[in-house]
C-alpha cells in the first residue's frame, strides 16, 4: 500500500513539474565555438523556444576535446529539465577516440529531438588554384603527407567527414584540429590549410564572397543555396558522402514528460513554413523524430560512424 502511496505522488508530483515548465532560464549548452553549425541551430532553436515559453534560454559555449568538456558538463548537470546540449555527428564516434570520456555515450543522456541534417562544403583556399575535387586528389596524391587539412576538433563531425573522405579517395595527409569551424575557415582562407570540410551553414558568406573555393557537398543532393556546386559523388567520389547532423539532449533521468513537452516544442518550431524557408536558406533540413526515435538514430551511428573511424586506423588517445 505505501508503495503504491508513493508511485502516485510521484506521478503527481512529475505531472505538476511539467505543467508548471518552465519556471525560469534554460541552459543550452553549446560543446563547440561560436559561429560553428551546432551553435547556429542551438541559437535558433534556443530563440524559439523563448519565444515560446517566455523565459529565458541562455546558450553556453563549451569548446575543447572534440565536444567532450560541454557534453560531459551536460551529463553531471541535474536533470530537471533546465540543461540541455546540441551536439553533433561527432558525438557518436567519441567513445572511438578517446579513452577517458567520463560519460557513457548512450547511457548518460536522454534525446529530446534532432535539430537538422546539415551538409558540408569541401573548400579550399582560392591561392591554391584547385578548381576539383579530381585536381584535389591528383595534388594530394603527387605528395602524400605534405598537405594539411584541417577539422574542428578530433572527434568533430568534421573529423568524421574527413575521415571518409580521406579513405575513399585514398589519401595521406596531416590532420590540423582546432577549436571549431571559424578557425577552420580563417586557417584555409589563409592558405595554411588546403582542404576542409566546412558546414554549409557557417560557410555560406564566404563562399559566396570568393574567400574559399568550393568544389564539392556532401549529400546525395545538391543543395539551393549552392547550385552550382556538384555534390561529392557527381565529383567522381561516391564514398565520400557524409551527413552532419546535430540533436539536442538532457541528461538521463531528465523526467520524461518534460522530455516530451521540450520535443514537442522544438518540433513545432522546426516545423514550421517560417523555419523551413529560414533554414533551406542556409542549406539545412530539419529532421522532426520523437525523443525515442532520435534515440534510435543516435544509437545507430554509434555503430555505424564507430566502425567508420576504425577503418581509418583511429585509436584512442
Amino acid at each position: 500500500m505505501k508503495r503504491l502511496i508513493f508511485v502516485v505522488i510521484a506521478l503527481f508530483v512529475g505531472t505538476a513539474a511539467a505543467q508548471t515548465y518552465p519556471s525560469k532560464a534554460i541552459r543550452i549548452i553549446v560543446p563547440f565555438t561560436p559561429g560553428s553549425a551546432t551553435d547556429v541551430m542551438g541559437r535558433i532553436v534556443g530563440e524559439r523556444l523563448s519565444a515560446a515559453w517566455g523565459q529565458p534560454v541562455v546558450v553556453e559555449n563549451r569548446p575543447g576535446a572534440g565536444g567532450m568538456i560541454g557534453i560531459r558538463e551536460t551529463a553531471r548537470a541535474e536533470p530537471d529539465g533546465y540543461t540541455f546540449v546540441v551536439v553533433s555527428s561527432g558525438h557518436a564516434v567519441n567513445h572511438v577516440l578517446y579513452k577517458d570520456l567520463q560519460y557513457d555515450t548512450l547511457k548518460d543522456f536522454a534525446s529530446i529531438a534532432m535539430l537538422g541534417s546539415l551538409p558540408s562544403v569541401l573548400i579550399v583556399p582560392p591561392s591554391l588554384g584547385i578548381k576539383s575535387v579530381r585536381e584535389l586528389i591528383a595534388m594530394l596524391k603527387a605528395k602524400p603527407g605534405a598537405y594539411n587539412y584541417a577539422t574542428a576538433g578530433v572527434g568533430s563531425g568534421a573529423h568524421v567527414s574527413m575521415a571518409k573522405f580521406n579513405v575513399a579517395a585514398g589519401v595521406d595527409a596531416v590532420h590540423v584540429p582546432l577549436k571549431g569551424t571559424p578557425p577552420m575557415l580563417a586557417e584555409t582562407m589563409a592558405g595554411r590549410i588546403q582542404y576542409a570540410w566546412v558546414p554549409a551553414v557557417s560557410s555560406m558568406g564566404l563562399v559566396k564572397d570568393g574567400k574559399v573555393k568550393p568544389l564539392a557537398v556532401s549529400t546525395p543532393k545538391r543543395i539551393a543555396a549552392l547550385p552550382d556546386v556538384p555534390t561529392i559523388a557527381e565529383a567522381g567520389l561516391p564514398d565520400g558522402e557524409s551527413t552532419f547532423w546535430v540533436a539536442m539532449l538532457a541528461p538521463a533521468k531528465t523526467p520524461g514528460d518534460i522530455i516530451a513537452r521540450v520535443n514537442a516544442e522544438v518540433n513545432r518550431a522546426l516545423g514550421s513554413q517560417e523555419m523551413a524557408e529560414r533554414l533551406a536558406k542556409l542549406g539545412t533540413e530539419a529532421m522532426l523524430m520523437t525523443p525515442a526515435e532520435a534515440d534510435a538514430f543516435i544509437r545507430r551511428e554509434y555503430d555505424a560512424l564507430g566502425n567508420v573511424m576504425r577503418d581509418t586506423g583511429a585509436t584512442p588517445q
